[in-house]
């Protein structure tokens, strides 16, 4: 094969690979690229939405952001979330994920059931959670009512000191079983030679845990932390449905009021800077993260 047939066989190949990637490109461009270089142009715009007079006003946006107690009220509910679902979350996820691990019978019917709430959908879920909760006529008022407990009662979802509570429990139940599953998988891939030498030794089994199992999870930890960390900065549906970001503004996450100025009050410029920074915001959280807990991975 001369050098003119290589080249012309070299551009042929060419030619197809991108006929091949060209259409996944062009979607690509139109549904990721594009939106986002015009979100970050609406973020400095007082746009509302709906009017073709799309009107520029710098850094305006931002700076009322700054100001805002209302802003910095979901910020502060965003963090606390993240935190404590992060933490909540990957707990019960070990301990559902050793007990499946260890049962001898029915370990199919108890993984199903433990996964189950990961199918329903954040709306579905809600919903079961708002007739289970509620005040007046829930699942739980019902029952103490029945029992002569009534002064147990609680407003998890009307009081703004519970609402955020009511949230996480839901989120946790909701979400765990899904982190269930990588660390289940990361528990069956550690040898069981290396705990029945421990037991040997003589290592009880909190031991066997601390020094073995759980140095050797690092690996699923970071994909369920980086997992866990990641939704929870995002969370929506559950607000949406069960508080709409109340009472009051005692449960609104950066995401909601996204979705609450932006649409609701007709600001898409305003709730489109916020979700801007809602962006950075979940970009440096991940890289933190990820350096942290590579880190934590060599050293383990």
């Amino acid at each position: 094969m001369t050098s003119a047939q290589a080249v012309k066989k070299k551009n042929a190949w060419l030619s197809y690979a991108v006929l091949f990637i060209l259409p996944t490109f062009v979607l690509y461009t139109l549904f990721v690229i594009v939106p986002t270089f015009s979100s970050i142009y609406l973020s400095f715009t007082s746009w509302d939405g709906v009017s073709p007079d799309i009107r520029f006003i710098g850094f305006d946006n931002f700076v009322e952001m700054w100001h805002s107690e209302r802003v910095h009220n979901a910020l502060k509910n965003t963090l606390i979330l993240s935190v404590v679902l992060v933490v909540l979350e990957n707990v019960t996820a070990i301990l559902l994920a050793i007990l499946v691990d260890q049962v001898r019978w029915l370990r199919n019917f108890f993984r199903s059931i433990f996964y189950f709430p990961v199918l329903l959908s954040g709306i579905v879920m809600g919903f079961v959670w708002t007739i289970i909760m509620n005040y007046n006529f829930g699942v739980i008022s019902q029952l103490l009512d029945k029992l002569h407990l009534g002064f147990l009662k609680l407003d998890l979802l009307g009081d703004p000191k519970y609402a955020l509570l009511a949230i996480i429990i839901t989120t946790v139940w909701k979400s765990s079983g899904y982190y269930m599953i990588i660390y289940l998988a990361g528990l069956q891939g550690i040898p069981q030679e290396l705990n029945e030498a421990a037991a040997i030794d003589g290592a009880n089994r909190w031991q066997q845990f601390r020094h073995i199992t759980f140095p050797l999870l690092a690996g699923a930890m970071t994909v369920c932390v980086m997992l866990s960390m990641i939704s929870s900065l995002k969370i929506f549906d559950q607000i949406a449905v069960m508080t709409d970001g109340g009472p009051g503004f005692a449960t609104e996450t950066l995401t909601y009021i996204v979705y609450k100025v932006g649409f609701g009050e007709l600001r898409q410029g305003y709730g489109t800077a916020l979700a801007l920074v809602l962006f950075i915001l979940i970009l440096l959280v991940s890289i933190v993260q990820i350096q942290l807990l590579r880190k934590r991975e060599v050293q383990m």
